[in-house]
């Protein structure tokens, strides 16, 4: 491959990504707003936001968690904002794994952990992930609000959820990258509304 060759293939991806912000803003603007307003209601009531994803959507909860518990920059100094990435505790991960199958991860410490006045935020760029499906039953039950950064068209999940954000595409690297734009807002967003 030339190098005029790999110049092209970066700026059709610069292209598509243009893109699908677009789309999304056009789509989706007032709904990252009302989910970052109902995040900080949450955390006004003294709940905490739990957050579940495989893979990819696991890094993105595990970093959405340390913008809210640390924080977003450091032009803002606020108070931690109570979030626990699901993802990030690998003995109970394989323990739960081992004993009631890849599945039940997440829906195990839902059922353990998750309570009414907090909230469990699904990242899924397919939307069809049964451990996320599984873990939302198990939410759903207990009366926990369920919100969701999908793509895809929303997959399963979406029928489970209080509120999401589905971005318009159905490519895993422009879902991705989406995403990682809706964290850093809804954390903005949700700054304003506890600290302001």
């Amino acid at each position: 491959m030339t190098k005029n060759e790999k110049r092209k293939t970066l700026l059709d991806a610069a292209a598509r990504a243009v893109e699908t912000k677009q789309a999304l803003m056009e789509k989706a603007l007032d709904d990252i707003i009302d989910m970052a307003g109902d995040l900080a209601r949450v955390s006004k009531k003294g709940g905490t936001i739990y957050l579940a994803g495989n893979g990819g959507s696991a890094a993105d909860c595990q970093h959405f968690a340390t913008e809210l518990v640390v924080r977003l920059t450091g032009d803002f100094e606020r108070p931690s904002v109570p979030a626990v990435a699901l993802t990030a505790n690998s003995s109970l991960l394989t323990a739960a794994g081992n004993d009631y199958g890849f599945d039940k991860i997440f829906a195990r410490q839902v059922e353990g952990l998750v309570g009414k006045k907090d909230a469990l935020l699904l990242i899924s760029t397919s939307g069809n992930s049964i451990n996320l499906v599984k873990a939302a039953q198990v939410a759903r039950r207990k009366g926990t609000p369920i919100f969701a950064l999908l793509g895809s068209g929303g997959g399963k999940l979406k029928r489970y959820t209080t509120r999401k954000i589905i971005v318009p595409s159905t490519s895993v690297q422009r879902i991705q990258e989406e995403h990682i734009f809706i964290i850093h807002n809804l954390v903005k967003l949700m700054e304003q509304e506890l600290f302001a």
